[in-house]
């Protein structure tokens, strides 16, 4: 069973949450609070797999929260689910340290899915927050941009043509078990050729390897693969 502290200031919300998520089978809900000040104290006690965080709450805001959850358990996964997208809450956030962002419109399935994928350590950035993140680091890198041949980096053609196939579908946001549904292959295996991706491309995590599959063409702007982009030039 996977332990979940679900913290918001909204008690329909909670309420609606922890159902969802009871329903689902493989979900205990250890606790519920309803503003930053209790989320520290119930997380130090209880020790959830999860924290499922919101932002915005009275006393002690989301982001305070965290800092002060991981102070304490550095190994806790924080995963925000908000209301707001907007770029000081989404990087206040990843900041902090969430393993994940997710707003309130998606589907409750995606919930679901996301808090599994943080209780196995999987980053998670729902799709218009991993927009919004691509579409800036793009900006940036474009007025930042040094001369050719200075701080370039690894080039594309450092990767095979699986590696640049699988670095499409986690620019395009799917999770390691998608991308081995979509290829067919196992898990283990897509982990493998991320690893080597992102280790050949010195990234760190799954969002630059996302900033990095825009860069190189292999997601067009509406976040789906390119056809053809795994071959190399």
């Amino acid at each position: 069973m996977i332990r979940v502290l679900v913290v918001d200031d909204q008690a329909l919300v909670r309420a609606g949450v922890g159902l969802l998520l009871r329903t689902a089978g493989d979900f205990e809900v250890v606790g519920e609070a309803g503003d930053g000040h209790d989320a520290v104290r119930l997380a130090e006690r209880l020790h959830p797999d999860v924290v499922l965080m919101d932002l915005r709450m009275p006393r002690m805001d989301g982001i305070e929260a965290m800092r002060r959850i991981l102070d304490r358990q550095p190994a806790a996964r924080i995963l925000v689910l908000t209301t707001f997208a907007e770029d000081a809450d989404v990087y206040g956030a990843l900041g902090a340290g969430a393993i994940g962002y997710l707003v309130k419109d998606g589907a409750p399935e995606e919930l679901v899915d996301a808090v599994r994928r943080a209780a196995r350590g999987e980053p998670l950035l729902a799709p218009a927050v991993l927009a919004r993140i691509v579409h800036r680091a793009m900006a940036d890198h474009e007025r930042e941009r040094r001369p050719a041949g200075r701080g370039a980096g690894p080039g594309p053609g450092v990767l095979t043509a699986r590696e640049r196939e699988v670095l499409a579908l986690v620019g395009a946001g799917l999770s390691n078990a998608e991308i081995g549904a979509r290829l067919h292959l196992g898990v283990t295996t897509v982990k493998t050729h991320v690893s080597a991706a992102m280790e050949k491309l010195d990234l760190r995590n799954r969002v630059q390897a996302a900033v990095v599959a825009h860069r190189l063409g292999l997601v067009d702007d509406d976040f789906n693969p390119v056809a053809g982009a795994e071959r190399a030039p």
